[in-house]
């Protein structure tokens, strides 16, 4: 059997983080696995063409959860990164780090050395901010772009709004005080997306001591007295299995979902749950695939009185020629997202701290189908978005296999607006954008709402259409918490599995709680921080 010093997980955003980490003094055998492909594709790395991934089988884990009892038992569908850098390669690129406080939260829970004062610092060693004159600020790997001179003209439009609430704005949505409304931060370098393969992984595989192993389908962790000694795994059509062992740590790394998962095949987990798939009880934890969260969010779309981006990412002649500028210049539209402008706000001055984010989107689209392959395609008219979803939600679902079959995928239940208080901050956060629309700036823009007027909608209906709308906004986390054992933990504060040995969990499941954005920012610094306990561990 093939050895290694670490074994890694998940080539995903902290995967990738740990595979480079992990392997710099070039002394350490890395072996990372990774049960998707390639990432070297055109609409991946073509920053606008997260679209074209989102229903592909080949980069993409397509999860549907169960029936939501808060959504009129509707299902939801969970597209997750199934490719090298996990969800960094699909997602929309937004860069936000959250509220200070979401980290103190952290540490607050139990855990000390996560607190704001200790996680900016790894944040910061990470990033490279390049600023709208193309000006970088920090040396890290990521490319955190400022792209707002070549966001839509009606960013401007947007902002007078908020204005005209008095909302505040934010010209650093990822510093000391975040809260406000500006230009969403991107990952992209010379145009191109910069996912956390590109960042970390490909630098990291230049070293002759790491190897990447793709196509990997792991199924369950190997334990000897109760510590972590290697990994099985298949490949191929014929699902052949492999095992490979690790004389120092294995690290899962492999999302919100699939670690708890392969915790949970791998015997530790709810007994009960275990006992009815067959599977041999190595460490009973209730908290395995427990704590669920994600942001639960809607989009409202508008039809404008002047153009948008429709316009031209709707018409064979503004797709050619952004096509076009993109090719040969990596700027245009192709070269950047739409959820373009936004942020954290205060739903009214009786809130603490900001407990809605927007996004404004200048184009509107819907899932459409072209010989039975969902695509997103523009509206035939000129039409923008405002969304939101509350920051901080409270509702709690789970993770749990659904057979002892690693190929099965899991139970998803996210027990959506289960916490009353999360049902609060919708209807808060509707009644912000009917403010919104009422201003002068979007009346001036706004030819007519097309979901819901929500200037005139009653407080049920806005309940009502929330229901039976939203949908995740991808961000899920807490599986496999990061706290003390007897509150509810699953790994303790430097990410080491309770009840086992030389193993950790590093990725969005340790989150204690949800932070108030967008979690693939976090999702790194936790490959950070886990590359440094283990490092200084030895």
């Amino acid at each position: 059997m093939d050895s290694f010093d670490y074994i890694v997980v998940g080539a995903g955003s902290a995967g990738c983080v740990l595979a480079d980490r992990l392997s710099e003094s070039g002394t350490k055998r890395v072996l990372v696995l990774e049960a998707g492909g390639t990432d070297r594709r055109f609409w991946i790395k073509a920053p606008i063409g997260y679209g074209m991934s989102f229903y592909n089988a080949a980069v993409n884990w397509k999860y549907t959860t169960e029936p939501v009892l808060g959504l009129g038992h509707r299902t939801s569908y969970w597209p997750r990164g199934k490719v090298l850098g996990g969800s960094s390669s699909i997602n929309a690129m937004v860069y936000c780090r959250g509220l200070p406080t979401d980290y103190d939260d952290w540490h607050a829970a139990g855990n000390p050395g996560w607190a704001w004062k200790d996680v900016k610092p790894v944040f910061e060693s990470f990033e490279r901010k390049v600023g709208s004159d193309g000006v970088a600020q920090g040396h890290g790997a990521l490319f955190v772009s400022n792209r707002e001179p070549e966001y839509h003209p009606l960013k401007h439009d947007f902002l007078h709004a908020a204005r005209d609430l008095q909302i505040p704005l934010s010209s650093d949505l990822n510093g000391d005080a975040p809260e406000g409304l500006g230009a969403y931060p991107i990952t992209t370098r010379n145009g191109l997306r910069c996912s956390s393969a590109d960042a970390f992984l490909r630098p990291a595989l230049a070293r002759r001591n790491v190897e990447l192993r793709s196509h990997a389908h792991v199924h369950r962790i190997i334990f000897k007295d109760q510590r972590a000694i290697g990994v099985q795994y298949s490949t191929g059509p014929d699902r052949a299995l492999t095992t490979v062992l690790a004389s120092g740590e294995i690290v899962l790394a492999a999302g919100a979902i699939n670690s708890p998962q392969i915790l949970q095949l791998s015997g530790i987990g709810p007994p009960a749950l275990l006992r009815e798939h067959g599977i041999n009880i190595l460490f009973a934890n209730e908290a395995v695939g427990a704590g669920l969260q994600d942001h639960l969010g809607i989009n409202y779309t508008f039809s404008s009185k002047v153009p948008t981006l429709n316009g031209v990412l709707g018409s064979w002649s503004g797709r050619l020629k952004a096509g076009l500028q993109f090719l040969l210049q990596r700027r245009g539209p192709l070269s950047i997202g739409v959820n373009q402008m936004g942020g954290m706000v205060r739903t009214d001055a009786t809130q603490v701290r900001p407990n809605v984010q927007l996004y404004f989107s200048p184009i509107s689209y819907s899932a459409t189908f072209v010989n039975q392959r969902p695509l997103l395609r523009p509206d035939s008219f000129p039409g923008f978005i405002i969304g939101f979803n509350p920051c901080r939600p409270h509702s709690q679902g789970h993770i749990r296999i659904r057979s002892n079959n690693p190929f099965d995928a899991p139970k998803i239940d996210p027990n959506y607006l289960n916490d009353s208080h999360d049902l609060a901050d919708v209807l808060e956060g509707a009644q912000l954008i009917a403010r919104l629309q009422q201003t002068p700036s979007m009346q001036a823009l706004i030819d007519a709402p097309k979901d819901i007027d929500l200037a005139s909608a009653s407080l049920q209906s806005i309940e009502e259409d929330f229901r039976q709308r939203s949908g995740t906004v991808y961000h899920p986390c807490g599986t496999c918490a990061m706290r003390p054992l007897a509150a509810g933990g699953v790994v303790d504060s430097e990410l080491r599995v309770y009840g086992v040995e030389g193993l950790r969990v590093a990725d969005a499941s340790i989150f204690p709680n949800i932070t108030s954005a967008n979690t693939n920012a976090p999702a790194l610094m936790v490959g950070h921080q886990a590359a440094r306990f283990i490092l200084s561990s030895v």
